[in-house]
Formats: structure tokens, sequence, C-alpha cells
């Protein structure tokens, strides 16, 4: 795990175009499910709240993400901005994964998030909600074809 914050752009403050760009980078590398990868995007102080648990700093997210991994299985998400200023951008997202039992489930939220001036991620606040579904009912198959900048599928 890298000790350093290398720059990360696009970096604040946002325009339109910048603020899609850093939600689709987002996508992309939380479709890796490497956490080390991931945690990068984040400053080294980093604070989370993802539903009810509170994670601090790189080393928690990748301990966090490799929980969260381990247990959501052929996990695959889709991002959408909703909205931006300055230093912040907020998106909503959906996610499929199955658990150990073999049970598919979609989650459904809104993430709010805090950049640092060098384009990394400092603050990130999730609220989640779990649907169980059947595997006949999901809508996501794995990451984006490159170019696809679709919604969200309803």
């Amino acid at each position: 795990m890298s000790t350093t914050e290398e720059p990360r752009p696009p970096f604040p403050p946002f325009d339109e175009e910048s603020a899609r760009a850093k939600v689709l980078a987002a996508e992309n590398a939380w479709n890796t499910r490497d956490p080390g990868k991931v945690a990068l995007a984040y400053t080294l102080d980093t604070v989370w709240r993802n539903r009810d648990e509170w994670v601090t700093g790189r080393d928690d997210v990748v301990a966090f993400l490799t929980r969260k991994w381990e247990r959501e299985r052929d996990y695959v998400l889709r991002k959408s901005l909703w909205t931006f200023g300055g230093h912040r951008i907020a998106v909503r997202f959906q996610y499929e994964c199955r658990d150990a039992a073999g049970q598919w489930w979609r989650s459904y939220g809104n993430e709010n998030w805090e950049f640092a001036d060098n384009g990394l991620m400092r603050r990130r606040e999730a609220s989640i909600n779990d649907l169980r579904i059947a595997e006949e009912d999901r809508r996501l198959h794995g990451p984006r074809a490159d170019g696809d900048t679709s919604e969200i599928p309803t």
C-alpha cells in the first residue's frame, strides 16, 4: 500500500465534464474489486461513513473493501452524477452481488464526496438500501463497455 498521495485528476473545482469523469473513474476502479487499487483514490487520512460503519485512513479502506468483496461476490456497480460544486460531488448508484448462499442482491444508494486539491477523496458518506432479487431480475452483468455513459438502469 502506497503511503504517498499521488495527484489524481481531474482536480477540483469541478465542472460538469470533470465531475462526470471523476464518477466514471470511481465506478471503473470499484468494479476491479481490488482494494489496494481503489484505496489510492483516497487521501491517507480519508474519512468514510458507509451505512453504519466509520472508516478512517487508507489502511482501514483496504480492510473494509477486502471484507466487503469477500462477502459480496460477483459485485458489479453503476454510478451516476447527481450534482457537483467546488470540491464536492454527489452520486447515486446501484450495485448487484450475490452472497455465499447464492442469493442475489441489488443495493441502491447515494454518496456525498469531498475532494482535496490534489484530486483525492478526503471524505465519503454513503447511504445504502438492499433489495433481495432473483437471479433473472439482475440488471448489471459486468462493468460498462468502453464508451458507455448511460444512466443507471431502472
